[in-house]
């Protein structure tokens, strides 16, 4: 049985004010090429299937139709799983027309499948509560898979009876695995676990969140899980949430983060990118294969010194988005902003970096002064990226936003 592992997919999120739709159309064309020419048996998408609880309309069209292309006219089942940046309800809202198409949604880490067979010989054997049991087409052996998207505080006491988040989820977890595992997982089928959780091998560093991203370790969200926790049944264990692959455990029981599928912050810069494909017998060692994608544009950070030291850069870069950081003796001027961004079209900021701050005039400063009141550093910086004083009504809506963060 071949299996496909992808997740992250963060459908319409940006770069500052560049839109990733086009890329992510040509990405996920690409996995779906890849699901077709590698015979996949069932895709699982594990988690953040969105960017935001309420997408722009084109992103969710985007998803609907790359996970209908996935299955195959419901020959092959994708199964989705909510992650910390989705909404549970609007994962599961189609589930009655996408299960008809052999997409299966799961929003909540107690959320029950329907039973239902299409023609196509997909058949729901067994469901619980964060369990499913498939038989695939043209299959001899079922599809066992242990299913946890995302919990945050309230969905771990509600779904899953965890009053004390730090102390009682691992156990919690590792129960209801275990239970659902002794059931169901014997060595007859093939047997994996699919979650949006952040896992470790106990006593290893904790790996870097993503820049930028929603964090799970944190108040309201829930503490690292182990792979100790999961059953010695589980022969995969597809992970999302990190945005680079990363191997937790690589060995008779893979663990694996498949990563993102485009670099969605510099942090991510030169990342290489990919899905990962599980061939995977009843009782044998799952193979992992490591499959590069190639359609996203690079995220590239440049450090230059001087104005033409960039352009020659920029120039030999073009199909990437850049972060500039421009080694300069003063601020950069309007004529030389303007003959950079004429120069590249995918410049998402500028960085000057001053070396003599002596040239500077007026109350122009190389270092920030965090002392000074937040009032009064908006206004520098609305005048530095607009170029004018911010009015009266801007500076009483901060005033109030300011407020209320405090």
């Amino acid at each position: 049985m071949k299996l496909l592992h992808t997740s992250d997919w963060h459908l319409g999120k940006r770069l500052d004010d560049f839109s990733r739709l086009e890329e992510q159309q040509a990405v996920l064309q690409e996995i779906c090429e890849i699901a077709d020419h590698e015979q996949a048996d069932a895709v699982l998408v594990a988690g953040d299937l969105f960017d935001t609880f309420n997408p722009p309309t084109e992103a969710v069209d985007l998803l609907y139709k790359t996970l209908k292309r996935l299955t195959n006219n419901g020959r092959r089942p994708v199964i989705a799983i909510a992650g910390n940046h989705d909404s549970p309800d609007r994962i599961e809202a189609p589930d009655p027309l996408a299960r008809e198409c052999g997409i299966i949604f799961a929003g909540y880490p107690n959320s029950k499948v329907a039973p239902f067979k299409l023609e196509s010989g997909l058949k729901v054997l067994n469901s619980e509560e964060g369990f499913l049991e498939l038989q695939l087409p043209g299959k001899t052996v079922q599809l066992r898979i242990l299913l946890t998207p995302y919990a945050n505080e309230y969905r771990l006491k509600t779904c899953l009876g965890v009053e004390n988040s730090e102390e009682e989820l691992r156990a919690v977890l590792q129960g209801k695995w275990e239970t659902l595992a002794e059931q169901y997982c014997d060595e007859t089928g093939v047997n994996i676990l699919v979650s949006h959780l952040f896992m470790v091998r106990k006593g290893d560093e904790l790996p870097e969140e993503p820049e930028d991203e929603k964090p799970i370790l944190h108040v309201g969200g829930a503490q690292a899980v182990y792979t100790e926790n999961i059953p010695s049944k589980i022969q995969y264990t597809a992970l999302g949430h990190l945005h680079r692959m990363h191997r937790v455990v690589n060995d008779s029981d893979p663990v694996y983060y498949c990563g993102s599928p485009l670099s969605y912050s510099f942090a991510e810069a030169n990342q290489k990118k990919y899905v990962l494909l599980v061939d995977i017998e009843p009782g044998q060692t799952a193979e992992v294969r490591e499959i590069e994608l190639s359609n996203g544009k690079r995220l590239l950070r440049k450090r230059a010194e001087g104005v033409e030291e960039a352009l020659d850069w920029l120039s030999e870069n073009q199909d990437a988005l850049v972060e500039l950081t421009l080694v300069t003796e003063t601020y950069l001027t309007a004529i030389d902003r303007k003959q950079l961004n004429k120069a590249h079209a995918g410049i998402v900021s500028i960085i000057p970096e001053v070396t003599n701050p002596d040239n500077l005039v007026g109350n122009q400063q190389k270092q920030i002064d965090l002392s000074r009141s937040m009032e009064e550093l908006f206004r520098d910086y609305f005048k530095h990226e607009k170029g004018q004083e911010p009015n009266d009504d801007l500076m009483n809506l901060f005033t109030e936003i300011l407020a209320e963060e405090e």
